[in-house]
């Protein structure tokens, strides 16, 4: 897959031609931030858009960065970077939006760069770690993949879109 691709809609993230539940269980859009690589459950994955004019909104945390109109729907945008207390870092034509739906509420997530769609079965996935953390950044970490001797690490896209702050800003818009 080129590095450069971008996806225009879910079902060109998938392999299989049928969409249920069951193609989706255990595959894994994955994505950069810093040196690591971070994967969400493709069933919560809407589009991949390049990154586009972002409009502030006052009074947020810094992690949101504001809303976009994408085809009509004013959706807001979270830095992960930023929300998992990462160093910030300019944005080049690499980054990426990833627009994600948990329950009806959609969420774009800005991420370095896009990598690839992975299935990772339920066997080769261990809990997250559990150690104490000043930033409480590995609440959003559901669980860490094994794939060969690399560990990526998987994201709780829920617990991000549900995210007290993130959700007053949803239901705003």
């Amino acid at each position: 897959m080129s590095e450069n691709r971008k996806f225009e809609s879910q079902d060109e993230l998938l392999t299989d031609d049928d969409d249920n539940e069951d193609t989706q269980a255990n595959k894994y859009l994955f994505f950069r931030i810093g040196k690591e690589s971070y994967g969400i459950g493709i069933r919560y994955v809407i589009e991949i858009i390049e990154l586009q004019t972002i409009s502030l909104v006052p009074d947020l945390p810094d992690y949101v960065k504001g809303v976009i109109n994408l085809r009509g729907k004013v959706i807001p945008i979270v830095d992960l970077r930023l929300r998992f207390d990462m160093e910030e870092r300019a944005y080049d034509n690499r980054t990426c939006i990833i627009i994600t739906e948990v329950d009806h509420i959609l969420v774009g997530c800005l991420v370095d760069t896009v990598e690839e769609v992975m299935e990772i079965l339920e066997k080769n996935i261990e809990p997250p770690p559990k150690f104490k953390t000043i930033s409480g950044k590995d609440q959003y970490i559901s669980g860490m993949g094994k794939v060969g001797d690399a560990i990526k690490i998987l994201i709780d896209v829920e617990k991000i879109v549900r995210d007290e702050n993130l959700a007053s800003v949803a239901a705003a818009v």
